[in-house]
C-alpha cells in the first residue's frame, strides 16, 4: 500500500466539493459551510473496520463537542479502509449504531460517499450513482440542527435527490467521469 499523502487527499476532496457538490448544486447547503471554512476534513490511515470505527467515534465526539461556529460538518475520509463498496455499505449500519451508542441520535447523522457508490436497484454504471460518488470513501458527519436550520421547506429537501439525478442525466456519464478525473488530478 502506498504512503498516505493526507494533503493530496484533502485537496482532491476539496476540489470534489467545489466542482461537483457545489458546482453542480447537488447540495444546496454546501456552499455556505465551504465558503465559511466550517468543514473539517479528517483523513485517516485506517486500513480495517476496527480502526475506522475508533476514528469515527473520535470524530463524532469531536464534532459534538465543537461549536458549529467552528466546525459545522466533517468529512472522515478513509482511502485505505472499506474500498469494496459492499463492505462500506455494511459499515454504514455500524456507524448508525455508534451514533446511538454515543447518545448522538437526533444530533448527528451520517451520509455516505464512495467512489463506487450504488443505490439499490441501479446498474453499477447508472449516472444517478454519481450523486454520491466521491474521490475516496468517506463518511459525512452532519449536524441535524444545521440541516434543519437551512432546510426551511421540508418538501424542497425531498426534491433534492430527484433534481440531482436529473442534473447528472443531463450532463451524461462521460462528462461526470471527466469531472471526477480532474478532481483526482488525472485529467
Amino acid at each position: 500500500m502506498e504512503k498516505l499523502n493526507e494533503q493530496a487527499v484533502v485537496d482532491a476532496t476539496r476540489r470534489w466539493v467545489a466542482s461537483v457538490v457545489i458546482g453542480l448544486n447537488l447540495c444546496p447547503f454546501a456552499r455556505r459551510v465551504f465558503d465559511a471554512g466550517l468543514i473539517r476534513y479528517a483523513v485517516t490511515a485506517a486500513t480495517d473496520e476496527e480502526t475506522l470505527h475508533a476514528e469515527l467515534e473520535r470524530e463524532l465526539r469531536l464534532l459534538a463537542a465543537t461549536p458549529a461556529t467552528q466546525v459545522e460538518t466533517a468529512l472522515l475520509i478513509h482511502p485505505h479502509a472499506l474500498a469494496d463498496y459492499l463492505d462500506y455499505n455494511d459499515f454504514l449500519g455500524t456507524a448508525d449504531r455508534l451514533i446511538r451508542q454515543l447518545g448522538l441520535r437526533g444530533v448527528v447523522q451520517i451520509a455516505g460517499f464512495h467512489p463506487d457508490y450504488r443505490f439499490a436497484r441501479t446498474a453499477p454504471d447508472a449516472v444517478e450513482n454519481y450523486t454520491n460518488r466521491s474521490p475516496y470513501p468517506m463518511l459525512h458527519l452532519l449536524r441535524e440542527d444545521s440541516i434543519t436550520a437551512v432546510a426551511g421547506d421540508p418538501e424542497k429537501l425531498l426534491d433534492i435527490p430527484r433534481r440531482n439525478i436529473e442534473t447528472l442525466r443531463q450532463l451524461g456519464r462521460e462528462r461526470v467521469l471527466e469531472m471526477l478525473r480532474r478532481v483526482r488530478g488525472q485529467g
